[in-house]
C-alpha cells in the first residue's frame, strides 16, 4: 500500500539541495541517514556549553577567593544562576506579588523568563539549542549509538509513567512555591541558604560525595543507553517549557501530498514522536531540534511552520539567538542581571556555611 502511494506521486525533489558559502554551512547537516542533525544547531549548543564552562571556571575563582577571605573578590559571573531555575521561578512569583524583582538571584529569574519566552514563541528551543545539560545528554546518546549501534527504548508500559515523573516534580515545586505566602516566599529568597545557593550548587560538583557521584553516574549511563534520559523522564524545567510550548505558533508541519512515508523522521525524533503520522506536531515533548526536518529526503515534506509561514533553519536559528540575546541584554540594560550582595557578605556567608552548614528554611 505504501509503495503504491509513493509510486503514484510525482518524483520528489531533494530536501537539501547543495548551497555554497556560509549559507551552505548553516544549512548543512552532520550524521548519517536517520541520525542527522543541522550543523548550526550543534555549533550553537557547543558555543553555549563552552560559555558555561568558562563561567564555571570564573565562578570557581570567585568561590575560592571568598573561602580565603581575599577582598576584593574577583567578578562573580551572574550567568551561573541559569543553573538555579527553581530560584528563578520563585523570584518571578515574588516579583509579581511584590512589584519589584528580588536582588539576590535576578539573573536566575531573567534566564527563567527567557526560557519560557522561547518555549511560548519557538517551542522548547531552549532545551535543544541552549541548555548545556541537553547538549551533554545528546552527546552521551551519540556515544551510545557508537558503542551499541543504537539507543535502547524502555518498554511502553514503563515509558509512559516514567515520562510523568517530570510533571510530578514540576507539580510538587509549583505546589510548594504557590503555597507559600508572600512574606514566606520573600523570607526564603532573603534567607542565608538562598543567598549562597549558587555557591552550594558549585561546591556540590567540586566536592562531589559518594551519593552524588552514584546519582550522576546513573544519569550518565542512562543517557548513554536511553536517548534524553534526564530530559525525557526527570527534568521539571523541561516539563514546564513543554506546557508553555502548547501556546506556541511554531510547530513541525508535514505535507501528506509530498511525504513518501519513509519513516526517517520517526527514527530521528529524540522525543520518539510519530511525526510521519501527524499533520502538525503539537506534543509538549517536541523540543524544536528540527532533526526530523534534517533527515527528510523530500523537499517541503516537513518543515517548521510559524503561523502561516514556513521558517528555514537559518531563520529559526536567528530567531532563537535574537530572542535569547534580546532577553540577556534587556536584563542587563534594566539592571536585572547583577545581584546586590556585597563581597564582604559573601566572605562571611561562605565561611559561616563551612563552619555550620545552612539548612533549608523549610526543614
Amino acid at each position: 500500500m505504501i509503495a503504491e502511494r509513493a509510486a503514484s506521486r510525482p518524483r520528489p525533489l531533494p530536501a537539501h539541495p547543495p548551497v555554497k558559502g556560509w549559507r551552505g554551512w548553516i544549512d548543512g547537516r552532520t550524521g548519517r541517514k536517520a541520525d542527522r542533525t543541522y550543523r548550526v544547531r550543534i555549533a550553537v549548543q557547543a558555543a553555549f556549553a563552552l560559555t558555561c564552562l568558562a563561567l564555571g571556571f570564573q565562578f570557581a575563582r570567585f568561590v575560592r577567593a571568598a573561602e580565603a577571605g581575599a577582598l576584593p573578590l574577583p567578578h562573580r559571573p551572574p550567568g551561573v544562576e541559569g543553573f538555579l531555575p527553581i530560584s528563578g521561578l520563585m523570584g518571578f512569583v515574588d516579583w509579581v506579588r511584590q512589584g519589584r524583582l528580588n536582588t539576590v538571584h535576578p539573573a536566575a529569574t531573567a534566564l527563567f523568563l527567557i526560557g519560557v519566552a522561547l518555549a511560548v514563541l519557538l517551542r522548547k528551543a531552549f532545551c535543544s539549542w541552549i541548555c548545556p545539560v541537553g547538549f551533554a545528554s545528546e552527546s552521551l546518546a551519540r556515544l551510545g549509538r557508537k558503542l551499541f549501534g543504537r539507543n535502547f527504548r524502555i518498554w511502553k508500559f514503563l515509558d509512559v509513567p516514567l515520562r510523568g515523573l517530570k510533571y510530578l516534580l514540576l507539580g510538587f515545586f509549583l505546589w510548594a512555591i504557590f503555597g507559600m505566602s508572600a512574606a514566606g516566599l520573600r523570607a526564603f529568597l532573603d534567607s542565608p541558604y538562598n543567598r549562597v545557593a549558587d555557591i552550594r550548587m558549585g561546591l556540590f560538583f567540586v566536592e562531589l560525595g559518594g551519593v552524588g557521584a552514584v546519582v550522576l553516574t546513573l544519569l550518565a549511563v542512562g543517557s548513554v543507553l536511553v536517548q534524553g534520559f534526564w530530559c525525557r523522564y526527570l527534568c521539571p524545567y523541561g516539563a514546564l517549557l513543554g506546557l508553555g510550548s502548547w501556546l506556541s505558533p511554531a510547530r513541525i508541519e508535514r505535507n501528506p501530498q509530498t511525504c513518501i512515508d519513509c519513516g526517517l523522521c520517526d527514527q530521528a525524533c529524540p522525543a520518539r514522536l510519530p511525526v510521519s503520522r501527524q499533520i502538525n506536531v503539537l506534543s509538549p515533548e517536541c523540543i524544536g531540534c528540527l532533526d526530523c526536518v534534517a533527515v527528510c529526503p523530500v523537499k517541503d515534506a516537513l518543515g517548521l511552520q510559524v503561523a502561516r509561514r514556513r521558517l528555514s533553519i537559518r531563520a529559526y536559528a536567528a530567531a532563537v539567538l535574537l530572542l535569547f540575546f534580546a532577553g540577556y541584554f534587556g536584563a542587563r540594560g534594566l539592571g536585572l542581571w547583577e545581584n546586590q550582595i556585597p563581597d564582604a557578605e559573601y566572605v562571611h556567608r561562605v565561611q559561616e556555611d563551612r563552619a555550620a552548614p545552612y539548612v533549608h528554611p523549610g526543614m
